[in-house]
């Protein structure tokens, strides 16, 4: 009987709702140090850099940096890899061989979404967003000795890189000063076309946080390199840009705190007149499969426990005729 009863505690468990909240208490340091520098200092006095998950935590970092009267940029948690790979995979005699365009200062990264490479008509590399639509080059050779060819279609970076692999070999993989100069001659005069270089997105906050909510500036950034680091601004309204990581700036740290946050749920529960409601073995049981059944749904909910009547009881009969009316 016991076994039936907490079959229908089971049934109804979706209504218990019991969750954990993460509050964020953010410290301005005014101390110039390079990122990792300031990675290291937060986590031995505090929780770590700060992580902004939502815009209440932004309009609090926004707050806790304006009181300082400090407006300029501020390192935050925010990393990115940088791993720049060809379509193809294919790693040439000169994988490295890059010729992005020096009077834009590319690749720059405006607003964190620049993750695909395109060619000018000078010969010059851009970082551009991939949703962009371009004409392309595409290999029609083999991977070590390339033949290119120019699509004379827009289409994004993903289409074009299918449109290659199903009728030719892939995008372009541009090796050396040589094949930079072959494909040159290929783009439309005055228009770009996508190559076959790109890198993952790889942005991360340094508490492992999900990467979920997002503040881009639309700033440029030189960001040669392979990692890097994130900085916000009061004077920029807390927008995010990156910033070579070895640059000395003060820094936010956070600490963080877990706040319970509790909701009391009223169970309807059918049972067998032959069971016992008050037998402390019966009710732990019952707790123990409503944790487990929480924990299932992917919750953590910290221990539950029954409310106590006044009259000493958990469980009472309901009033048929009440609920009638």
């Amino acid at each position: 009987m016991a076994e039936r009863f907490l079959l229908a505690a089971w049934i109804l468990s979706g209504w218990l709702i019991l969750s954990l909240c993460l509050e964020r208490q953010y410290h301005f340091v005014n101390q110039m140090m390079n990122w990792t520098e300031a990675q290291s200092y937060c986590r031995k006095r505090h929780t770590d850099l700060a992580t902004i998950g939502s815009s209440e935590d932004l309009n609090l970092l926004f707050n806790s940096i304006l009181s300082t009267g400090y407006n300029s940029d501020t390192w935050i948690g925010l990393h990115s890899k940088i791993n720049w790979t060809w379509s193809d995979g294919l790693k040439r005699s000169n994988p490295e061989y890059r010729n992005w365009e020096k009077t834009d200062g590319d690749p720059d990264f405006i607003s964190a979404s620049q993750f695909c490479v395109c060619i000018g008509d000078s010969g010059g590399w851009w970082d551009y967003n991939c949703t962009a639509e371009f004409p392309f080059i595409c290999n029609k050779g083999t991977q070590e000795l390339p033949e290119f060819v120019v699509v004379n279609q827009s289409m994004s970076w993903s289409n074009a890189q299918r449109y290659c692999k199903q009728n030719f070999i892939d995008l372009a993989n541009i090796g050396n000063s040589t094949e930079n100069q072959q494909v040159q001659r290929l783009v439309p005069t005055g228009y770009w076309a996508w190559t076959g270089l790109y890198r993952s997105e790889n942005i991360y906050w340094s508490d492992q946080s999900s990467f979920t909510f997002s503040n881009w500036d639309r700033v440029s950034n030189l960001i040669n390199s392979e990692v890097i680091c994130g900085t916000t601004s009061t004077e920029r309204e807390a927008k995010w840009k990156f910033l070579s990581c070895e640059t000395r700036l003060p820094f936010v740290c956070q600490r963080v705190m877990e706040r319970v946050v509790k909701r009391v749920v009223r169970l309807k529960l059918k049972a067998s007149s032959s069971v016992n409601l008050s037998d402390p073995q019966l009710k732990t049981k019952l707790l123990q499969k409503l944790q487990e059944e929480l924990q299932d749904k992917g919750q953590s909910p910290p221990p539950l426990k029954f409310i106590v009547q006044p009259d000493g009881k958990v469980f009472f009969k309901e009033d048929k005729k009440k609920t009638e009316l």
